[in-house]
Formats: C-alpha cells, structure tokens, sequence
C-alpha cells in the first residue's frame, strides 16, 4: 500500500493524447491544493487483449508512455488485467484504489467505464467515493475540430496519412523508436543512406508515403525523410520504415531509433532510374528541411 495519500487517474492511457494529459493535469491540481501524490494507475496489458484476444493497434510504445509519464512528474501503478477483470466496481474500488493505492481522489474521464464487463460508470464511482470520503473530478470532453479527442479518431488520421491532425491531438509528434536493422544498402548508392526499421506487431501503421519527420539520435533532432511501405522502386522489399537523416553521418545498426512524422509528403511511386529517384529525393528533402525549420519547439505540439 502506497504510505502517502494519493490522486489517482483512471482511464486507458494508450495514447496518451490530449484528454488522457488532462485526467493527469487534474491530479497535479489535487495535489497543489490537498498534497497528495498524483498516481497514474495503468495495466499491463490493454483490457481487450485479455478479453477478446484483440486489442485496438498502439499508436504509442509503452517505454515512451512510461517516459513521458514520467516527465509529468507523477509516479505510476502498473496492475495486472487479469486480477482486476472480473472484480465488481465496489472490489475494484475497496481493493485496487483504497487497499492498494491508498487513494484520498479519483480523476477520471466523462466516459470512464469500470468493473466486470464495464458494469459501471460515473455514477457508481461517485456514490462509492461519497461512500468513502475521496475525492472526485471528472474532467469533460477535450475537443478538437467539434468532436471529442480520442485514440480512434488519432488512429484514423493516422491510417489515413493526416499526421498534423494527430499530432495536435496527441499534444506532441506521433513517434516510434525501434531498432534499426540492416538493409541493402541502396541509399547510398545515390547519395541518401538511410536508417531501416520495421514495426512491432499491433503498432498502428502509417498510410504507405513519404513524410517530413524528425529523428533523433543521442538528444538531438535532426529534420529526416520517412518512407513508410515497400520502396517500389526495387523489387522484393519488405514492409518497413526507411529514413534518410539530413545532416548526419554514422553507424546506428543495432540501436533503438525515435522517430517522429511531421507530415505526409507523397504517395509510394516507382522511378525507372536511380538519376529520377534521387532527384525526387532531393525534393523530398528540402520540402522536410522547411518543415522542420517551421515546426518549432521540442516535438510538444
């Protein structure tokens, strides 16, 4: 049991995006006003993994959740799905967030659904933190363009290449870091070597195209040029990410990679030289050099 009393937050947090900040933004405010320490509580696995065998594609890793997380300032709880499924909404209460978390305040979304099959909503958390004495703030609907923000709609744009529309509703850069693994080498054939990954399984994919991006190795930001597909322009590719960093030369075979895309610059297309190729991605890449001189900031949208 956690000593201090704390302000819980309750919600999936897949995503991370704007709505998820402001569940964690109303626990600063209990802290500010009662001292007690923002939790963020979080689960091992998303719920419908456990409970269909599916869960909706990431559109955030979990070590960058946890590192963002962690830049708020609050501490996080992880609990296992599968000891919390089939609790009541007054055990999930009694066991999860009195025994375990010691909570002195709850916040949560307008929509948070808790207990066994998601049996209960805003009322029954409010009956059972009158019941015991915590507090309750229910943060309403962010909006963005007349609608709620949510991880659907984030997915969506991002499917469909609408990458400044995520972003803005993320509050930050849709990002991935993964290893690079080793390619053909081809890049630098026409002078643009270039970084290859390949996505982790149930990770959102991008619209197949070529994007503005930002990639950053060791603490730096450089502007870069993504193609997410299979480089039609040579034959046998597999699925993956292909970025060319503008500006840096060196070896990062083996490392974890961050990734970050700005927007979407063209769809996939097949040159019939390397002459024609190149060209275009010496377009492509003075487009992604403007972008990333106009984008400003860290990445925090």
């Amino acid at each position: 049991m956690t000593e201090r009393k704390t302000a819980v937050t309750l919600g999936s947090f897949d995503g991370l995006h704007k709505g998820h900040i402001a569940v964690i933004a109303c626990a600063f405010e209990m802290q500010k006003e009662h001292g007690l320490l923002p939790l963020v509580l979080l689960f091992d696995k998303h719920p419908m993994l456990t409970v269909s065998g599916r869960a909706p594609d990431m559109i955030l890793q979990s070590a960058l959740r946890d590192e963002l997380i962690a830049k708020t300032g609050a501490g996080k709880r992880i609990v296992p799905f599968r000891e919390v499924r089939n609790m009541s909404c007054r055990e999930f209460f009694e066991k999860i967030l009195i025994e375990k978390l010691n909570a002195g305040g709850v916040c949560c979304g307008w929509n948070y659904r808790f207990g066994k099959n998601n049996e209960g909503g805003i009322s029954e958390l409010t009956a059972l933190c009158e019941e015991y004495g915590v507090m309750l703030r229910i943060t309403p609907p962010v909006d963005f363009g007349g609608e709620p923000v949510s991880s659907t709609r984030i997915r969506q744009a991002v499917e469909g290449g609408d990458i400044p529309l995520a972003n803005a509703m993320l509050g930050r850069e849709f990002r991935y870091r993964l290893t690079v693994v080793d390619g053909q080498h081809r890049g630098r054939l026409i002078g643009a070597p270039t970084i290859n990954q390949r996505f982790d399984e149930g990770f959102v994919i991008p619209k197949k195209g070529v994007y503005a991006s930002v990639t950053v190795v060791d603490g730096t930001e450089y502007a870069s040029v993504t193609n997410i597909g299979l480089r039609p322009s040579f034959e046998n590719e597999d699925f993956r990410s292909e970025t060319c960093i503008l500006g840096f030369s060196g070896n990062l075979y083996g490392q974890e990679i961050e990734v970050r895309l700005l927007q979407y610059l063209r769809d996939e297309t097949k040159f019939d030289s390397l002459e024609k190729l190149s060209e275009q991605i010496g377009r492509d890449a003075g487009k992604s050099e403007e972008i990333f001189r106009n984008r400003g900031g860290n990445g925090d949208v």
